[in-house]
């Protein structure tokens, strides 16, 4: 029996060379399999969390693994349909939630990590969401180092994506690469096992369950589609010239700045260069010159265009067409949205997005003396910063009737405790909007986290909040 690191990297380099998977389905007779699979599924928080079935992972054991892999062995392992719940969203609306049965979260995730190993290496580098040693982070610093110069962002939100994965199409994509019926049937088998919702049994005939664990997998499988149309189609096509032509208005400057300095003319010469710097260098209109960049996370993805209104429009009409003919899926009208780069800002993973353009930050890369070297620092490179309103949404729930209170839900607690709680959330926030250029704006937040986690140990330890903060206040001090 092979270990599992072994069969694993056999399928990465499978995959990576762009061969078929062949006779893969006996890989589900392997013990090493479900026991790396379990060993990633018990630290879950939702290991214990019951299905529709009363089984959960407690008492796992080798003997229920050899039961599953004898079912495996004479096919006779079937899904069992999924517990539905529904979970409140950001927006005030619920999605729904399938929690698996155990057993079948063990074999969904050797199949996951069967097909991950083989998929991975055929995944595009714009694609980010659900893949490892990926994630939000790759895709903004992805953003920030290629999205320069852009003027308009093309925000894509697919509609229900996850819902609405046509199961005939993902099984028409599957079997271009597996040469395996076998465990094509049985991925389709767990795509049609259905849920339950309040002891009513429901079919499903499309979308891959929300909550499953190989959904996210299948659904990178899924949208791959629109990451090699975008990279062999919209990219070629949309990505011209070496360099945009100069603006002919800065020739004429640079005209008027050499006579004025032919006569030693200093303050004409000062007022030109001010005046040539409200003019972009190059011509922006230039035909010959087109930009194009993408980023996807999950069913998200976000374009930046350097060109016209109506080519941007033009690019969003055609990603919308190839996802209603080819994927069966349709772009949601509310979400997908044309963005002025420089005027406005798009939302992307929580961030805002946006292209500097300021003519008054300058460097210079030659001696004082010598201020025609003098030029726009800043002008198209991308900035990332905290969205309007997040630090007030943030703030809520430390919050009423606009004054920091105390969280009643944390009294029992230790001291220790309630302090690691507030230092973890506010850690949090920080953490993920690291890359923003006004994460300052996060101190506000501070503020009224400090002041609620300081009423919070008041009344646990019956202090007023100045005695609490002469008990705990500290300084520390690092050096750099």
């Amino acid at each position: 029996m092979q270990n599992a690191e072994i069969v694993l990297e056999a399928l990465r380099k499978l995959g990576g060379n762009g061969r078929p998977l062949e006779r893969v389905y006996r890989q589900l007779y392997n013990e090493n399999l479900y026991l790396a699979a379990y060993a990633k599924l018990y630290r879950n928080d939702g290991a214990l969390t019951k299905g529709t079935l009363d089984e959960t992972i407690d008492g796992m054991n080798l003997k229920r693994i050899r039961n599953i892999i004898e079912e495996m062995m004479y096919e006779r392992f079937r899904f069992t349909p999924a517990r539905r719940m529904w979970i409140d969203k950001k927006n005030g609306k619920k999605r729904p939630l399938g929690i698996p049965n155990f057993k079948d979260k063990l074999v969904q995730e050797v199949i996951r990590g069967i097909l991950e190993a083989y998929y991975e290496p055929q995944f595009s580098d714009n694609s980010h969401g659900f893949r490892p040693n990926r994630g939000c982070h790759t895709a903004l610093s992805q953003i920030r180092q290629q999205f320069k110069g852009i003027a308009w962002y093309i925000e894509g939100d697919i509609a229900g994506c996850f819902d609405n994965i046509d199961h005939t199409i993902l099984m028409e994509i599957l079997s271009r690469n597996i040469h395996d019926n076998r465990l094509l049937n049985l991925i389709e088998q767990g795509l049609k096992a259905g849920v339950v919702e309040d002891w009513k049994y429901h079919q499903t005939y499309s979308g891959t369950p929300q909550g499953g664990i190989l959904s996210p997998l299948l659904a990178n499988i899924y949208l791959n589609e629109l990451d090699k149309f975008v990279e062999t189609e919209l990219l070629p096509k949309w990505n011209r010239g070496e360099l945009r032509k100069r603006n002919p208005l800065i020739r004429n400057y640079e005209y008027r700045i050499r006579k004025a300095k032919e006569r030693q003319d200093l303050d004409e010469v000062h007022r030109l260069i001010k005046e040539r710097r409200q003019h972009p260098y190059m011509d922006t209109d230039d035909p010959d010159y087109r930009r194009l960049k993408y980023v996807r996370y999950a069913d998200d993805f976000i374009l930046g265009f350097a060109g016209s209104q109506a080519e941007a429009a033009e690019i969003k009409d055609t990603i919308g067409q190839f996802l209603k003919q080819h994927l069966n899926l349709t772009l949601s009208e509310e979400k997908t949205l044309i963005t002025q780069a420089r005027k406005d800002r798009a939302l992307f993973l929580g961030y805002n997005i946006s292209t500097l353009q300021s003519n008054t930050k300058l460097y210079n890369d030659a001696p004082s003396d010598k201020i025609r070297y003098k030029r726009r620092s800043i002008n198209g490179s991308t900035r990332l910063g905290v969205p309007y309103g997040l630090v007030q949404e943030k703030a809520k729930r430390f919050m009423e009737r606009g004054k920091p209170i105390h969280r009643v839900e944390l009294l029992q607690r230790t001291v220790a405790e309630i302090i690691s709680q507030y230092q973890t959330e506010f850690r949090g926030v920080v953490e993920y909007y690291k890359y923003a250029e006004d994460v300052h704006v996060l101190g506000s937040l501070k503020y009224v986290m400090e002041q609620s986690l300081t009423k919070t140990l008041a009344h646990k330890l019956k202090l007023t909040v100045s005695k609490v903060y002469r008990k705990y206040k500290t300084t520390v001090v690092s050096s750099q």
